[in-house]
């Protein structure tokens, strides 16, 4: 199993990261078969496997259930296991309490928060002191949709952009092994993947990242919305419902099952 070290010597050598984040048990062997370097389990999983508007309703309990699932299919690839909406803003204890969780719970290698704060610093250094390893998360940070007005870029102009690279900063300096660039200017994502020594992974944040993530579903086109940084490598929005229809099909038309299909099928003696 690939570790913190892996990760870093890996931007060091200039071979680029692989990350998928997957939600139970299938998609992370599938994942795992294809030989990806990191799986995350992220709260996205709210809006992809929930069917809620946001990340914000997923729970602790959720993050966990899933990691388990994930990790039962995926037992040799790193881990990385969100922590969920103020599961790391109420108190340093709690936050210890709920990252420990998802690491000898979960069977996480690792946790991811968001934000550049300074309550954030604070958070990543109390989990690290723990000797849990910590990905950090800027840009586009979707647990602050109420706060940045939706889903935009973030860093555009010279304000954010400054600030953005400030933060990236210091999150490394805060202990932080990894950190996720998401909606941002490409010349922002190669700044501050130029001026960290750990690895960055993009999504939507252009080609200069140390790696790049995708949503599962994402990939296997398995969901309606489109992003504009998504590449879909499949179709099967489409493929599973044509499916569906087909057994459907031949249900109604009594074509199913066949022969081929029952366990002692009554054969209809010749007259």
């Amino acid at each position: 199993m690939k570790n913190v070290k892996t990760f870093k010597k890996m931007k060091k050598d200039g071979s680029k990261i692989v990350m998928v984040t997957a939600y139970d048990y299938p998609s992370g062997k599938f994942v795992q078969e294809a030989g990806v370097d990191i799986i995350l389990v992220g709260d996205s999983l709210g809006m992809v496997i929930l069917g809620y508007e946001d990340t914000l309703k997923v729970t602790l309990e959720n993050i966990l259930h899933h990691t388990k699932a994930v990790r039962r299919g995926a037992n040799s690839t790193f881990i990385i296991a969100d922590m969920p909406f103020m599961t790391y803003n109420l108190s340093i204890e709690q936050t210890k309490i709920n990252a420990a969780l998802l690491i000898t719970e979960g069977g996480a290698n690792a946790v991811k928060l968001e934000g550049g704060k300074p309550s954030r610093l604070d958070a990543i250094r109390a989990i690290v002191d723990c000797e849990i390893p910590v990905v950090a998360h800027l840009g586009l940070t979707p647990q602050s949709i109420n706060v940045l007005g939706g889903y935009r870029v973030q860093g555009k102009n010279k304000v954010e952009f400054n600030e953005i690279l400030d933060q990236a900063k210091k999150i490394e300096k805060a202990g932080a092994f990894m950190l996720v660039l998401e909606g941002i200017p490409e010349e922002l994502g190669k700044k501050i993947s130029e001026s960290l020594s750990i690895p960055t992974i993009g999504i939507g944040a252009g080609k200069f990242t140390d790696g790049q993530v995708l949503v599962y579903h994402d990939i296997l086109g398995m969901t309606d919305f489109k992003p504009k940084f998504v590449k879909r490598y499949a179709v099967l929005n489409k493929d599973i419902p044509i499916s569906i229809k087909h057994f459907v099909a031949e249900v109604k038309d009594r074509n199913f099952p066949s022969e081929e299909y029952i366990y002692n099928p009554i054969i209809k003696e010749e007259k």
